[in-house]
Order: structure tokens, then sequence, then C-alpha cells
């Protein structure tokens, strides 16, 4: 098959000797706020404390990605975040929440993944990526078109719809196509596709993948008894119904090394009477830690339009609390954490290891670097934004050249 080629960035000169990166501070003292402290897990090290969370985007092809999420990946990059975590990318063509979502269920998926892993590795920025299957809540239409949560019709003349499956034949809410309940051969292929894609992961060259396993989406739904009422090994009791995430982890952990970090992302609270509750996170978590997890993204809701969620700032921070102290994992806050001082605090009281935010993010691509003025860090900026920093202007050496191309050829088999 034709080699594809592909033209990416590389500095066009050794970089000055004192150059960090965007987002690094230039000095960690026992002062320094523990946001902008660095934390390694297995074999990568963040440079500081604040990572980008998923958010889909609904802008792809076939579920290509493209120019634009190179621009949009790339400015949280050259904005000083130590990680992002790209949006949920489908392991299946029928695992997507909508016709426009990103995928990687084949291989030629690779190609515009690994030029925008590699432009946000030149900014010191981890990259990772979260593996998803949408479940009962596939088939839909991209939110901001006006018809959020409603189902696309099968038989759509534009082929934007089809079946969705679950454990279940129990739709998630109004306006949802009711799934078609998953046969065992078909709970079979689902884990294959999550090992397949957390393979091309690797290829893509991805310092940590993550696991979706929230918000109503196809894992989450098998782990309520809210969505779940199978009576086979995938149902019923505490044990069943967690048994599609277990051995999903344990299929992706035979081709993702032990050396790298793997995350799942958990609901794990899902704020109805009678569903999936922070004890039951716990449980599981322990039982993931035994299994290869490093970290655990601690959300809540997404499984139920009944749900009645308390909300607020940093309301969900009390989840990643309760699975730190009760494992050895690390745990990512996320939830409504946009001001610098509350990041700063939750990670100082030690109450998770990771803030992870969203919104904040897309209103402000540099966070980090406001957030270091703020509580007056001296970080580096981007290299060529020297010119906000006077003293990265004083060059007197630097380090030696890294030889790189600016195409490299990937071949897809």
């Amino acid at each position: 098959m034709q080699q594809h080629k592909i033209k990416e960035f590389i500095y066009p000169y050794p970089l000055p000797k004192h150059y960090g990166s965007s987002g690094k501070p230039v000095e960690v003292t026992q002062s320094t706020p523990k946001i902008f402290t660095p934390l390694t897990i297995k074999d990568v090290k963040l440079k500081n404390r604040i990572v980008v969370s998923p958010m889909c985007q609904y802008s792809c092809i076939d579920g290509f990605m493209s120019d634009y999420h190179l621009v949009h990946y790339g400015t949280f990059a050259r904005g000083g975040a130590s990680m992002v975590v790209m949006e949920a990318t489908a392991v299946s063509q029928i695992g997507r929440i909508t016709y426009a979502d990103s995928g990687l269920w084949k291989d030629e998926q690779m190609e515009p993944l690994k030029r925008i892993v590699n432009f946000m590795h030149q900014f010191d920025c981890k990259t990772s990526i979260q593996i998803a299957h949408a479940g009962r809540k596939a088939s839909t239409h991209p939110p901001f078109l006006g018809k959020r949560n409603e189902s696309i019709p099968i038989d759509d003349p534009d082929g934007h719809g089809w079946l969705p499956i679950g454990p279940s034949d129990i739709s998630w809410g109004p306006g949802s196509t009711v799934p078609k309940e998953m046969t065992l051969n078909e709970i079979t292929d689902v884990i294959n596709q999550f090992k397949d894609s957390a393979e091309r992961c690797l290829k893509v060259g991805f310092d940590m993948i993550q696991i979706h396993g929230a918000h109503g989406y196809l894992i989450s739904s098998f782990l309520s008894p809210t969505s779940n009422k199978r009576t086979d090994k995938y149902g019923g009791d505490f044990n069943g119904r967690i048994k599609l995430l277990i051995d999903i982890v344990k299929a992706v952990r035979t081709v993702w090394p032990i050396s790298k970090p793997l995350s799942v992302r958990l609901s794990c609270e899902e704020w109805v009477k009678d569903g999936w509750h922070i004890d039951d996170t716990i449980r599981l978590s322990k039982i993931l830690e035994t299994l290869g997890v490093d970290i655990i993204d601690c959300s809540s809701g997404g499984n139920s339009v009944d749900q009645i969620i308390q909300g607020g700032p940093l309301y969900q921070v009390k989840f990643a609390e309760q699975v730190k102290r009760n494992t050895n994992l690390k745990t990512v806050a996320v939830g409504l954490i946009n001001k610098p001082n509350e990041a700063d605090s939750i990670l100082e009281m030690d109450k998770c290891d990771l803030v992870m935010m969203a919104r904040a993010f897309l209103r402000d691509p540099f966070w980090p670097l406001h957030c270091a003025d703020e509580l007056d860090v001296d970080t580096d900026v981007s290299l060529e934004y020297s010119f906000l920093k006077p003293r990265m202007m004083k060059v007197s050496e630097f380090k030696q050249p890294t030889h790189g191309h600016h195409e490299e050829n990937l071949t897809i088999p």
C-alpha cells in the first residue's frame, strides 16, 4: 500500500539551553504552588498538574481528525498544559456518539493523529486519548445543531443513523432509539475493538490512553443496575456488571505496555436512587488497581435522564478524594474547576493528583500561563513568544540539536 507522507513541525535550530517549555516553572522550590510541581506516572513525567479534559468536537468525517484538530489541540500544548486528553474516539463505527465523532477503528485514522501528537510533543506536552464506545447513546446529532440527545433514525437518508447497542433493550431517554441488547459475541467484538484501538494508540505515539467508562456510554451503562438488566455473566450482581470493563482493561493491557500509564474515566456517582454510587466506584477502583490501571478520572452522572445532580464549583472533587483515600491510585479531579487558587488548593490538600479542565480551556487555551501569573510563578512560554519574557531573550548556550525530519513516513499496513 502507498505510504503517506506527513509534514511535521520541528525547530530549525538548536534550542536555548535555558529553555524548558511553555508552562514549565523556571525553578521548583518548597514554596512552589503544587499545581506547578512535576508528577511522574510510570514513564511519563508531567511538567505541571494541569491537564486538558477530553472534549468532543464533532468535526470529523469518517472518524478522521483534520487540521482543525491540529490547531485545537496544538494550541493547548503551546498554552502550557502538561497533558492533553483528546476527545472520545470511537473504537468502532457504531460506537460513535454522532456521525461527526473521532474514530480509531481502522489503521488509516492513525495518520492525522500522529501528526497532532508529534506537534504537541515539540512543546513537552504529553498526549493521551480517550477510547470509547457510545453504546445506547450513539447515533445522535452533534449537540450544537439544535437536536441534542435526539437519535437519528436508522433509515436516515443521509446515512447518519444506525441501530445503537447496549447491555439491555432500554433507551437512554425520550427521543432516544431503543438499543439492541448485545449478544455475547458482540460483547467479545467490542472488547477486541478496544484492544485494537489501544494498539493503534501505541503506534501513533500516545503517552497515555484513557478508557471511557463514564457518562452513560457503553461501559457506564453496563456498570449500572438501572440500565443493565442482563441475567448472564455480564449482568446481575456487581461482579457481573463490571465484567465488561474488567475484560476491556485486561485486553488493553495485553497491547499497551505496563510502563505506560492507563487511565479509566468513571461516573463515580449516578445521582439516582438504586443506581451506581461512590461506594461502588471505590470497590471497582480497588479491582482496577490490580489490573494495571494507574489513574481514575473521577466524573459523575450521564447515565440517566432522572439524575438530580448536586452541582456547583468543585462539586466532583470529593469523588477524587474518596478514591484517592481508599486506593493507591492517582486520581484526577474534574468538573467546574476554573479558578487558579481553587485548582491549586485541592492539590495542596491532597484531594487529587491532577486537575483536569474543559470549559476553562475553551475560554482560555493559555489558562496555565495566566494561572502562573496569578499564583506568582515564573514559567517559560512558547519559545516563539519569548518577547513576553525578557529574561528568555538572553541566550548564551544552546542544547545539543535533535535530528528530525520535516517529513515522516507512516506506513499503513
